[in-house]
């Protein structure tokens, strides 16, 4: 079921109205059987995967709270990790390896008799075993107790508007707020509906209209030089944004609907001045999750300068690998590795550049040079995270400024770049519209703005913006680009 369907629309209201009009003590039996029902309408049969891994990690989180004994505690911890793990290698990553084994023995004209295995990937796999995890890694640290009651622990697997595609919340947060039903409140309904509104407006309006554009050039690049290329893909940096952020936003909003607060997912990456800014804004609960399950536990920034490095790399292969079975999403993490990398190693020689040109002199002239050049770095390495395979990607990059002659170009930008002059125009008057909100977000004046306004102003500033998700929307059910995931 997705968020931007008819059968969300009519199943969350049900639910809401339901959760709040019965009895406080059952209301998480409801709402356990509703997420459930959430993911089946995907396909039924593959809730069993989420059941087997739910019963195993609150089987393991109880021996672990029942013992002192750390080579136990270890061996229900390595229960929870290889079950888990096994699990989403087996559906996620099984094809790839095999993929990547027949290639390699290829090259040496070695027969590999074994073809790829015919299976559907999970939706929201990538996420929900993660969620799992943390929840084992917390109790076998002992930076939390072990769940006794069951239904409650499957619900902080299973909780539907972040089921699929996150926000990835630790069991530090969400498990007490399960525990402890709060009554209905109209400010946490409007704050919710709210979210939910913004989080169409970027999916439908946004993300669904630019992916025409996206997919038209990158599922056919060969077709395509120069401006296209440019074009579709700082649109790519706009729609997956959109997209993934929309989805968070909805699913935060719907959470609050029924009192829940789920943790901020992003937070305007694109005003980040460098890479490491970037990751304390984008993907939030995944950039902390590898801080905090991998990065620290392999030594962070407190051993010598290559071992960090080391660290830094890893942490960013492993993020590109769970993005995807593909090379192309390992060299993108891969990229940002690097970038992370070079960033340090660089900033005492960037620090005598800056003050050679006296840019430092000029503060907010070096505060949007850096916000350009991130930018310009997240999207080259967008171009891995969207191209079909490795060949169509390298093609792209070393065709990206060829054909930029002032003709090819007038007459490009005269049929509506492609995109048709209306389309185009809506597209990049939405983008316009959604910088400017950020920009208020960061600085919380819209919102101070609007609760300033009689009732009447603020009605009608959401009704246009109901208005406009009708009207500019694209309807056509696609689903989210993280659901692959």
């Amino acid at each position: 079921m997705l968020f931007n369907s008819l059968e969300f629309l009519i199943f969350f209201p049900i639910v809401v109205f339901i959760y709040f009009i019965i009895k406080k003590k059952h209301r998480w039996i409801f709402l356990l059987f509703a997420s459930y029902y959430f993911y089946m309408c995907w396909k039924p049969e593959y809730v069993f995967l989420i059941i087997i891994s739910t019963v195993i990690d609150y089987f393991a989180g109880l021996q672990m709270g029942k013992t002192n004994c750390s080579k136990k505690r270890k061996l229900f911890l390595l229960l929870s990790l290889v079950s888990n793990l096994g699990i989403l290698f087996g559906f996620k990553y099984l094809n790839f390896v095999n993929e990547s084994v027949k290639a390699l023995l290829d090259q040496f004209n070695i027969f590999y008799g074994i073809s790829e295995f015919n299976i559907i990937l999970p939706v929201g796999i990538s996420f929900y075993t993660f969620q799992t995890l943390s929840y084992s890694i917390d109790v076998y640290r002992g930076a939390r107790a072990s769940e006794k009651h069951f239904g409650i622990f499957a619900l902080y697997v299973v909780f539907f508007p972040q089921l699929v595609a996150g926000p990835i919340e630790r069991s530090t947060r969400l498990i007490p707020q399960l525990h402890k039903t709060k009554d209905f409140d109209y400010s946490a309904v409007a704050n919710g509906f709210k979210l939910i509104l913004w989080g169409l407006f970027k999916k439908v309006v946004i993300a669904d209209r630019l992916a025409i554009y996206v997919n038209s050039v990158y599922n056919n690049p060969y077709d395509y030089s120069g401006l296209p290329l440019i074009l579709s893909t700082i649109f790519f940096a706009f729609q997956i944004y959109c997209d993934f952020s929309g989805y968070s936003d909805i699913a935060i909003g719907a959470a609050r609907i029924l009192r829940i607060n789920l943790m901020d997912n992003f937070k305007q990456p694109y005003f980040s001045k460098s890479i490491s800014e970037f990751w304390k804004r984008w993907h939030i609960s995944l950039s902390t999750w590898f801080k905090d399950y991998l990065y620290i536990p392999l030594g962070g920034n407190r051993v010598t300068k290559w071992r960090w490095y080391y660290n830094l790399f890893i942490v960013f292969l492993v993020s590109g690998l769970w993005h995807g079975a593909n090379w192309t999403f390992i060299i993108w993490g891969a990229i940002h590795g690097f970038y992370l990398i070079f960033s340090i190693w660089s900033a005492s020689l960037r620090k005598t550049i800056i003050a050679f040109f006296h840019i430092n002199k000029t503060p907010i002239l070096h505060k949007y040079l850096k916000i350009f050049i991130t930018f310009f770095l997240v999207c080259f390495s967008w171009i891995f995270f969207r191209a079909n395979n490795l060949s169509e990607a390298i093609y792209i990059i070393t065709h990206l400024f060829t054909d930029l002659s002032n003709t090819q170009m007038l007459k490009y930008i005269e049929t509506g770049f492609g995109f048709g002059l209306h389309s185009f125009i809506i597209a990049l008057s939405a983008i316009i519209f959604l910088e400017i909100m950020e920009i208020f977000q960061r600085k919380n004046i819209f919102i101070k703005m609007l609760y300033r306004k009689p009732i009447s102003i603020r009605l009608a500033a959401y009704s246009l913006l109901i208005f406009c998700i009708i009207l500019f929307g694209k309807f056509s059910l696609n689903q989210f680009i993280y659901f692959q995931f």
